[in-house]
């Protein structure tokens, strides 16, 4: 057999078995929910704030978490959008051939990778300084700073990807760069920006370690932004440190409860960003 042939099988059964290893962890993360989790669910589990005793086994629900999770999630992903579309259209148009461009992308990078507990100790940090307590704001700007960096190189990628005689005919119509941004580079990204929207918003639904120390945590709903907030990951976090099995429980609910929600947004993402690649220029 030929060398070329050899190398080419084990790397046919290196991806095949990443594809396993990948499809596995997915399934025994799933199946793990389910089984601990879909007993403990139910009608009071999703409609319920948490009652006196609700953790010693008693009577409520999470109905309190499973809304703070949206409104951290929804408010800190429209924020992070406000600053990262423009800086995303910026290096992708107008910073093309500026040398620190580079460098710009660099540094959103390492963001990326900061941990999230950073972010959190960061805004704790300033909220000190500011005399603010725990707060569904505080949540808010906290989960913005961990979505720009995602938001903004997601749509980034799709922006240098995007064929640049596209742009060339902007200019050619008489089109100028902010003409070009707006109306002709934005529209052609649309489905990259949706994706891009979604995946950060997954990833500050699920995130604990940043609100745990600017949000706080509540068993009353949501009802002003300068009020503390609960959330689904510091849910199953409390839930599961309890010695009482049937709280373990509700805590594995709750986390199939998020595992549903952000399940839902991959597959949303996904099914939008086809409609919406149908009416791009290939």
């Amino acid at each position: 057999m030929k060398k070329s042939h050899i190398e080419e099988s084990i790397f046919k059964a290196l991806m095949y078995f990443s594809l396993v290893l990948v499809a596995g962890s997915l399934g025994f993360i799933m199946l793990t929910v389910l089984i601990k989790g879909l007993p403990a669910l139910n009608l009071a589990m999703l409609t319920q704030t948490p009652k006196g005793g609700f953790y010693l086994g008693k009577e409520g629900g999470i109905l309190n978490a499973i809304v703070g999770s949206l409104y951290l999630a929804t408010g800190a992903t429209l924020l992070a959008l406000v600053f990262s579309l423009p800086l995303a259209l910026f290096l992708g148009t107008y910073a093309r051939r500026w040398r620190w461009a580079d460098y710009v992308r660099l540094s959103l990078d390492v963001l990326w990778g900061v941990p999230s507990i950073v972010y959190g100790a960061f805004g704790f940090t300033i909220m000190l300084a500011l005399g603010m307590r725990a707060s569904l704001l505080g949540g808010i700007i906290v989960l913005a700073l961990l979505e720009i960096p995602i938001m903004t190189r997601a749509m980034d990628e799709v922006i240098r990807m995007m064929p640049f005689e596209i742009e060339g005919a902007s200019f050619a119509l008489g089109s100028t760069r902010l003409e070009t941004a707006i109306k002709v580079v934005t529209r052609q990204m649309l489905p990259g920006i949706v994706t891009a929207i979604l995946l950060a918003f997954g990833r500050a639904i699920g995130d604990a370690a940043s609100v745990l120390f600017v949000a706080g945590y509540t068993d009353r709903m949501p009802t002003s932004l300068f009020r503390p907030v609960a959330s689904l990951p510091l849910a199953v976090f409390f839930q599961l440190g309890t010695p009482f099995p049937e709280v373990q429980r509700r805590a594995y609910a709750a986390a199939l409860v998020l595992t549903v929600i952000i399940l839902a947004v991959s597959l949303g993402s996904r099914w939008i960003s086809g409609r919406l690649g149908k009416y791009t220029i290939k």
